[in-house]
């Protein structure tokens, strides 16, 4: 018999973004695309709409993956055309209400990628897009840009559309890729075009570096595992910091039992404690415990990989009951791991077992695991 986590196979849900206008003020040299007064001149001028054409260039090289990736997006000339071309399926979750597309579609359509757990957000435009993009995402899914725009001063953006495209196929192919906050920028085009450049800080969204973890290491060297878990240590305690109302649920495991040493608090290594303000709240608490004391409070968990089997919850943490994990969300679960310990997977994604079957669906996809002092990869846990 198959074992029952190994029989439920998660495919990577892709979602596709495409804001059609983006880039067709810049051949016409109008410095920009934003407005529909802009538009609307820059096609009566003979502009050519090119944002579809480029996201063909990145999902093309998904073409070997069939099957291996879903696709959400949304209707006409917003994603939907271009899926159509190239033969991909897709299920259309946002339809704008005219041709005319403008940014509010970009960010309704972005709210619906959100609500519909994709692993990544893909858009086609400029820096224009990614502020609308920026405005509803946040740092709640990874996001990555297709170049399409006249302006790209924003760090989310690859290099080219194929350069998208091979990072996106990285990702489905379950491969660990570094990820990064990048930076959301844009201009004012009205300063623009009077020949000044006004750039201003919009936000950060999370995105996937164009590194394999294995690339990484080539240039890094092998890690010292101490040291490593020093710089986890400090990272977790900066973030404690920063959050001095929080409880932070400590799982078990060596790992996080390295985080409390670096607190110099009491841990106890094969039990659930929880800690507030650096101070412990409770050691080794039961399930009804930990769900009581947290019960309408802002709480994170810290969670580890389990060696040799990648579990992170279900093995050695029982006390993380389905109905705790419901009650904090996935946002506020912190996966902390060495590189080396991820190597030593395999390839294998993280498991997730909590003994409710819907629960682990709901949670499977990416999941941002902390491997040193604000460095991070993204894994896949089924």
């Amino acid at each position: 018999m198959i074992p029952t986590d190994l029989a439920r196979p998660t495919v990577f849900k892709l979602g596709v973004i495409v804001n059609p206008f983006a880039g067709i003020g810049g051949a016409l040299a109008l410095k920009g695309s934003d407005g529909a007064e802009i538009r609307e001149k820059a096609l009566a001028m003979g502009a050519e709409k090119k944002a579809n054409e480029k996201m063909a260039k990145a999902l093309s090289i998904l073409e070997a993956l069939s099957g291996q990736f879903t696709v959400v997006t949304a209707a006409g000339d917003m994603g939907a055309s271009v899926c159509e071309s190239l033969g991909i399926p897709f299920e259309v979750i946002y339809s704008p209400d005219s041709e005319q597309t403008e940014g509010e579609d970009s960010e309704r359509a972005a709210k619906a990628m959100v609500e519909a757990n994709v692993d990544l957000l893909l858009f086609a435009g400029g820096d224009g897009t990614a502020r609308n993009i920026c405005s509803v995402v946040g740092t709640q899914v990874p996001v990555l840009g297709v170049p399409a725009g006249c302006k790209i001063h924003s760090g989310v953006y690859c290099v080219s559309p194929s350069a998208a495209g091979q990072v996106v196929s990285q990702m489905i192919a379950g491969e660990l890729v570094s990820e990064m906050d990048a930076e959301v920028r844009d201009i004012d085009e009205n300063a623009f075009r009077e020949g000044k450049v006004i750039a201003k800080h919009y936000g950060e969204m999370r995105v996937p570096a164009e590194l394999t973890y294995v690339q990484a290491v080539k240039m890094g060297g092998k890690e010292d595992e101490a040291l490593v878990l020093d710089d986890i240590a400090a990272y977790i305690s900066e973030i404690m910091d920063e959050e001095p109302e929080t409880y932070f649920v400590m799982g078990s495991g060596s790992t996080v039992g390295s985080v409390m040493e670096f607190l110099e608090l009491d841990n106890t290594l094969l039990g659930v404690d929880i800690v507030k303000n650096r101070e412990v709240v409770a050691n080794d608490v039961t399930a009804p415990e930990l769900l009581a004391l947290t019960q309408g409070k802002p709480t994170k968990v810290i969670l580890t990989v389990i060696g040799g089997q990648g579990h992170i919850l279900g093995r050695g943490n029982q006390q993380l009951s389905p109905a705790f994990i419901r009650q904090i969300g996935k946002q506020n679960m912190l996966i902390v791991a060495t590189k080396q310990k991820l190597q030593a997977l395999n390839g294998k994604p993280l498991r997730l077992d909590s003994s409710d079957a819907t629960l682990d669906t709901e949670l499977a996809g990416a999941f941002t695991v902390i491997t040193g002092y604000k460095d991070k990869v993204l894994c896949s846990a089924q």
